[in-house]
């Protein structure tokens, strides 16, 4: 499993999920994104450049383990970085979490929520923060649309997101799973904000995440228990059908 955090974050944000899926047999990678954590760089770029370390970081997997089908899991910036560039990555499985459809509708989001009850006028600096911004950093506008990446990806998708979140609102998520190809789910995160949503609602995401990646990672894990749930049934069906060998007397 490749882990990939959050903008502003680091590997050791990925660490809840880590020990979760250890537990579940999984191998790990958690890579610090360029100017992030203990990698060096000048420059956040919100999932453009940090795509060529998340195709990196899958090839050196694919490289270690070639048999084995690999997954990922992203968070926000990480969930995007695994779309743009030169992606979508080549995974088995994706599990993307509070994921922007586009870097516009980001900043605007984000405006609004600082700006609080002027959030009229914080949306109208969207263009001019884009641009400021996108000069900076060396990265265009067109480079930051997950949407149009994302009906791209040849895998299964668990896409999360907080119902409470307020800077991807559930609406624009919900804009971002149509425009996935099944095989697909969608779990809206009830009451979570843009936050770690395995620390929110651990029991529940891990039970949610950990069976997705069953299924679609370990398939002979899933046939294996039907398999034993059905020779289970079978004999108890039989044990019901057959006589007692002790005979009681009233």
């Amino acid at each position: 499993m490749l882990l990939l955090h959050g903008v502003g974050s680091n590997r050791t944000s990925m660490l809840g999920r880590a020990k979760f899926l250890h537990d579940e047999g999984f191998t790990v990678l958690a890579p610090d994104f360029q100017a992030h954590g203990e990698s060096p760089g000048d420059h956040v770029t919100f999932g453009a450049r940090e795509s060529l370390d998340a195709a990196a970081a899958m090839e050196y997997l694919h490289d270690a383990a070639p048999a084995e089908p690999i997954g990922v899991i992203g968070v926000s910036m990480g969930g995007a970085a695994t779309l743009l560039g030169p992606g979508p990555i080549a995974a088995k499985a994706f599990v993307l979490e509070s994921v922007y459809p586009t870097i516009r509708q980001a900043v605007s989001d984000r405006l609004a929520t600082w700006f609080g009850p002027f959030s009229g006028v914080g949306r109208w600096f969207t263009p001019a923060v884009i641009n400021i911004v996108g000069s900076e950093i060396g990265v265009a506008e067109s480079e930051l649309q997950p949407i149009a990446r994302i009906g791209d990806i040849h895998a299964p998708l668990l896409l999360i997101s907080g119902s409470a979140d307020p800077y991807t609102p559930l609406a624009e998520a919900e804009s971002l799973y149509a425009r996935a190809p099944a095989p697909k789910s969608f779990w809206a995160v009830d009451g979570a904000g843009h936050e770690d949503l395995h620390a929110f609602k651990p029991l529940e995401y891990e039970r949610r995440v950990g069976a997705f990646l069953i299924r679609y990672l370990r398939p002979q894990a899933v046939d294996a228990a039907s398999d034993d749930g059905a020779a289970s049934g079978a004999s108890a069906t039989r044990s019901a059908a057959r006589p007692s060998d002790r005979s009681v007397t009233p």
